[in-house]
Parts: structure tokens; sequence; C-alpha cells
């Protein structure tokens, strides 16, 4: 549902017309960064995506979960909603969000697994038993700016995580427009049958830069115990510099 925003100083025009859900979320405190990581202050999801904040330098932190099933090795991808502010009706990986200024997500990659976790649930349904925090592997962080229109975009040093999960999905429809599971040749053809602008910026940057050489090791990963494949076998991938693409 579309709303009118008020402020102390009356109407908040950069929120007009916008849903009342997503508008609420707007206010969650973000991570504020230097460039190297380290927090500054907190910040609201507004002040952070605005971009006449983010062309003065406005930098915060992010995760990508990339979630796999252990048999079959398929990727989720999620369609982010029309609802959403930034990026609507977009293709992107399973989940991606911001850990917040709490105790539990200040810290790292552990602050971005349990932010991860947390989300996985609010956007997918997906329980937090399924995705145990100890499962994903943080793998690197990357730096970039995208803007979504000319209001909104996104910068961002932004945690790349694999997990690897047999999960219910039940979608938030608020956050979620669909979900498709596919392999490495059918994330390929998809993105080449679509329009370029069909999948968010940081997932085409990610897909380019990494994902591919990635999944196929994930793909040759099985836990000899399980005979599944396991996120985890890739640590040895663990990579704490920052990519600036």
């Amino acid at each position: 549902m579309a709303a009118q925003v008020s402020t102390e100083q009356g109407y908040d025009a950069s929120l007009q017309g916008h849903d009342e859900e997503q508008i609420r979320l707007m206010e969650e405190r973000c991570i504020v960064t230097d460039r190297e990581d380290h927090m500054i202050r907190d910040g609201s999801k507004k002040e952070c995506h605005l971009m006449t904040n983010i062309n003065q330098g406005l930098l915060h932190r992010a995760f990508s979960v990339f979630l796999f099933d252990p048999l079959s090795g398929k990727l989720l991808l999620q369609k982010r909603a029309s609802e959403k502010i930034t990026f609507p009706d977009m293709w992107t990986n399973t989940c991606c969000s911001h850990p917040l200024a709490i105790q539990s997500e200040l810290h790292g990659s552990e602050g971005a697994k349990n932010a991860a976790q947390r989300k996985l649930e609010h956007e997918l349904g997906i329980s937090a038993s399924q995705v145990p925090t100890d499962a994903f592997q943080f793998l690197t962080r990357i730096h970039y700016l995208a803007p979504s229109d000319g209001l909104w975009g996104e910068h961002e040093i932004d945690y790349i995580l694999f997990v690897t999960a047999t999960v219910d999905v039940h979608v938030n429809q608020n956050e979620v427009g669909d979900t498709r599971w596919v392999s490495i040749e059918e994330l390929k053809s998809l993105m080449n049958e679509l329009d370029p602008q069909s999948f968010t910026p940081w997932f085409k940057l990610i897909v380019n830069a990494f994902l591919f050489p990635w999944w196929q090791e994930l793909m040759d990963c099985k836990n000899p115990s399980t005979g599944c494949l396991d996120a985890k076998l890739l640590a040895h991938r663990e990579d704490d510099k920052i990519h600036r693409l």
C-alpha cells in the first residue's frame, strides 16, 4: 500500500507513493563505514541509500547470500518485489541486505552471517534452524557504487556468503516477487536471454568477478561423510581483501 509520509517539517517527498512496510524498513539503522570497512557510526537505511549522500561518499556495510541446494548444486535466485524502493523487479542472488547496528551484527563476517540468517527468514521464510550461522562460508568483500534511479542507490562494502542447505521457502511477497533454482548453465542462459537491466548491479559484478569458478569448485566439493555439497569446503577461498569493483 502506498503511503504519504509526514515528518516534523512536513511531507517527506523522497518516500511519497512508496509501500508502507518498505517505508518503515527505511528506519532501520545500518552500519556506516570508511573505505576500509571500519564502523564510523550508524545511519538510517534511508540516509544510506539517498544518492545525495552517496555522492558525498556515504558508505555502508551489506551482505549477499548465495544459497545452494546440497544435492543438485542449484542456486536459489530471487526477484525483488515491485514494492522495493531500490532496484524493484530485478533478479538477484538469494538474499541481499544489511547488517544492522545491533550487537549481534556489528562485527565483520560473523555479524554478516547473523544478519543473513535473520533476513533469509524475513524475505524467504527460511527458518534459522535450516541455515545455522556456522554453515555460512564467508568468501570476500566487494566495494561498489550503483545508482538505482535519480534519487536512490547503493554504495556498499558487501560481504559475500555461500551456504549449502536444504530449505523450505515461504516467500514474503512484500520483499520477493519470484524465486527460481538454477544450475550454472541455466543461469548463464538466463543472463543471456534477459535484458541486463533485469539483474541487480551487485549481482552482475559478483557473477563477472567471482561466481562461476567458486560455484564450479563447490560442485566438485562433497562432504565425504554426507556425500553432499558443503560450502564450508571452500574455506581456503576466504579472502579478507576488499575488492573495488
